[in-house]
């Protein structure tokens, strides 16, 4: 397969891994790199040092390209960008912050950036700044989507900026890759597909849940995290999402992420109050989100756990390998095409 995205990443098969904190890690990009598409490291959960060793990591498991997110919003992110920068990542990926100096610090190794986003507006920012490709995320995704449907966002940001775009939100198989191509896109970026496969370090019991579950078996809200979110609709789930924003819990979760981030509390504390009021309660929601996470994927968690999840869950009906997916995907897409090829003329 051919489009602007497999030339500009220098990749076989338009098909990118979505950055997802303790399921991107290295074995799991190597294996998405190694079959022909793109995997993308998610640097969330790692401090600056533990950033550095996952791409040597990476470099030790495949030659293939691959890439790394920073969520700028997220305590430590800018440190762990800085990181990717000094080890040239071929493909740097940013959301929720302004990546400008990414973009500038990438170019200058010849590496290459990608800024998600959710709506025209951010999507030409991206671009006039020098953005390679954007990801367009829509409702249908796990976690961060907005309120529009891929159906319409694609197009809508595919008429808005000349930079190719990557569709993602409601992807898991070749009719949806045939789709986002016929809307516009030049690939499609995946995270709740790619969790149930084999090299996936997503816990069994959440594998087979996502297989289990349906379409409809999600929940979207803002009083998970604190931003508009979808997980898997679980009775844990439903009880965050009915608490909302749990400040004794948070006081001691940030703990733990300062822990992680090799950072003083106290800085980190102060930091976050003397950052207002609104910042300081978004933080204070993903430190008991991202806990929550951790649990769900690490440990399988059913009752405490939490795990954002797609409407794609209702695709999924088995747990191959990376490679077997995406080359039944992209065989899958060949042949949808050929029926749409015959059905238009």
């Amino acid at each position: 397969m051919k489009t602007r995205i497999t030339e500009l990443f220098g990749i076989k098969y338009p098909i990118i891994l979505s950055g997802m904190s303790w399921i991107s890690v290295p074995k799991m990009v190597a294996a998405v790199s190694n079959a022909g598409g793109l995997g993308i490291l998610a640097t969330g959960p790692y401090n600056a040092k533990q950033t550095r060793e996952a791409i040597k990591e990476i470099r030790s498991l495949t030659d293939k390209p691959f890439g790394a997110n920073a969520t700028l919003l997220f305590p430590g992110a800018s440190e762990n960008a800085r990181v990717l920068l000094e080890e040239k990542v071929p493909v740097i990926n940013f959301s929720l912050g302004k990546g400008d100096w990414l973009v500038k610090g990438a170019h200058a190794y010849g590496g290459k950036v990608i800024a998600t986003v959710v709506n025209a507006h951010h999507a030409k920012r991206a671009e006039d700044y020098g953005t390679d490709a954007i990801i367009s995320t829509g409702h249908e995704a796990a976690a961060h989507g907005d309120l529009v449907t891929s159906l319409i966002l694609v197009p809508r940001l595919a008429d808005a900026v000349s930079i190719p775009v990557i569709a993602a939100g409601g992807f898991a198989d070749g009719r949806g890759l045939a789709a986002a191509l016929a809307l516009g896109a030049e690939g499609i970026a995946m995270g709740t597909r790619f969790m149930t496969t084999k090299e996936s370090p997503l816990h069994t019991v959440y594998k087979n849940l996502s297989i289990e579950k349906d379409m409809s078996d999600t929940l979207y809200s803002d009083r998970f995290d604190g931003l508009l979110c979808r997980v898997l609709d679980t009775p844990a789930a439903q009880k965050a999402i009915r608490r909302g924003l749990n400040l004794p819990a948070a006081f001691f979760n940030s703990r733990i992420i300062a822990d992680q981030m090799g950072l003083p509390f106290a800085k980190l504390f102060m930091g976050v109050l003397l950052s207002g009021w609104k910042n300081a309660r978004q933080l204070a929601f993903m430190a008991n989100g991202f806990k929550a996470i951790k649990i769900a994927t690490e440990d399988g968690d059913v009752k405490k756990g939490v795990l954002p999840v797609g409407q794609a869950t209702g695709l999924i009906h088995d747990e191959p390998t990376v490679a077997e997916l995406i080359e039944k995907i992209v065989k899958q897409a060949k042949e949808r095409g050929q029926v749409i090829s015959s059905q238009l003329s």
